[in-house]
């Protein structure tokens, strides 16, 4: 859909469903998943969706990345934003990593490098990297793959007392920003996709910017006659018009303050896709059912582990899906050229009969002055 409206903003990547077509497969962002654990906070970062084979895997070239905000204040006045989003960040703008895990894979998903930045005690944390299940709970990811970067982090590498944290993380390659995840599901959605290159503090303004570009199209398409501009203008209300409680940064935010839970953090247990569903974006709810059983199932296609990493032994491997072997590239240039024949030959027709008439004017002319 979005690539047919390419006028609302094509999305390069974004996680888990997105339905475009990714540059890298394993670029692309599926979990970040943020909880705590005893005297531990476990880190959770999943990337690239549907994988049912075995390596190598093309990981190298990227940068995965997760950033924490430990300073940027939040408040939790807003029991929308809370719904939403865990809370309000308060000045956006000045949102910016405090601490930081840079993470580069080997193609076989062991560990390259790791690097953390505003950390204290990094020897104490416990690291797992490799293939395991994908725990995001949704018919079409059952029985495949993710692969994982899995970090438990002892309290006292942040500064005592820290209770509140903002998260997204990213991945890069070339210095350059290819996906975002911060508040579960949210680029999932095909207004977001545009997101997804744009820096956590520039947001606001990128959603602001866009919402008056998606309602001009809107009220457009809606203030025509003909049915089917209306038509479109209601397609778009419902998968792509920005609505009035979007104008947040898509991060995540987890408070000591409040039971741990979607959106305060994520657990991996989580039913986001309900979750999502009862603050006001259903699509990916809507789905769940066209996809799959009655009645919808309301956790992971495998129980999780009880201790470190906690996501559920991989799925064998199996041979991937065969890619569509169709296009429309033969019919859209047939289509082409039928259109240029028959311009041509409209053109063509026109000038015979302007010479006609020319004859025809010329003679009658002559007639007349004779």
């Amino acid at each position: 859909m979005i690539a047919c409206l390419g006028w609302v903003g094509v999305a390069q990547a974004s996680d888990h469903a997105d339905p475009t077509n990714l540059m890298g497969p394993e670029s692309n962002i599926t979990d970040l998943i943020f909880f705590p654990e005893n005297d531990r906070l476990i880190l959770i970062f999943n990337v690239r969706r549907s994988l049912s084979t075995k390596p190598p895997y093309d990981l190298s070239p990227y940068v995965y990345e997760v950033n924490l905000d430990l300073t940027t204040p939040i408040s939790f006045d807003n029991a929308a934003d809370v719904a939403r989003y865990g809370g309000t960040v308060k000045e956006p703008s000045k949102l910016h990593a405090d601490a930081k895990v840079r993470i580069r894979l080997n193609n076989d998903a062991g560990l390259d490098r790791i690097e953390y930045e505003g950390l204290q005690n990094t020897a104490d944390i416990v690291t797992s990297f490799g293939v395991r299940d994908d725990p995001f709970n949704f018919p079409r990811f059952y029985g495949v793959n993710a692969i994982t970067m899995a970090l438990s982090i002892p309290r006292n590498a942040f500064p005592a007392g820290q209770k509140d944290f903002i998260l997204w993380g990213t991945t890069a390659k070339d210095g350059q920003q290819i996906d975002h995840v911060g508040r579960s599901i949210r680029t999932q959605l095909p207004r977001f996709g545009f997101l997804n290159t744009v820096a956590a503090n520039e947001q606001v303004p990128a959603l602001l910017k866009q919402s008056t570009r998606t309602n001009d199209i809107y009220n457009f398409l809606k203030g025509n006659t003909e049915w089917w501009s209306r038509a479109l203008a209601e397609l778009m209300e419902t998968s792509f018009l920005l609505r009035k409680y979007d104008n947040q940064p898509d991060v995540m935010i987890y408070s000591d303050r409040f039971p741990v839970g979607y959106p305060n953090g994520r657990r991996i247990s989580d039913d986001v896709v309900a979750q999502t569903c009862a603050a006001g974006d259903c699509l990916l709810m809507d789905i769940s059912f066209i996809e799959g059983g009655f009645p919808r199932s309301t956790k992971n296609d495998k129980e999780f582990l009880p201790q470190f990493p906690y996501l559920a032994e991989p799925w064998p491997d199996k041979p991937p899906a065969p890619p569509p072997t169709r296009s429309l590239t033969p019919y859209i240039v047939a289509a082409v050229i039928v259109l240029l024949l028959v311009s041509w030959g409209l053109v063509q027709g026109l000038r015979i009969l302007l010479r006609h008439l020319w004859r025809v004017i010329r003679n009658v002319y002559a007639l007349a002055t004779t």
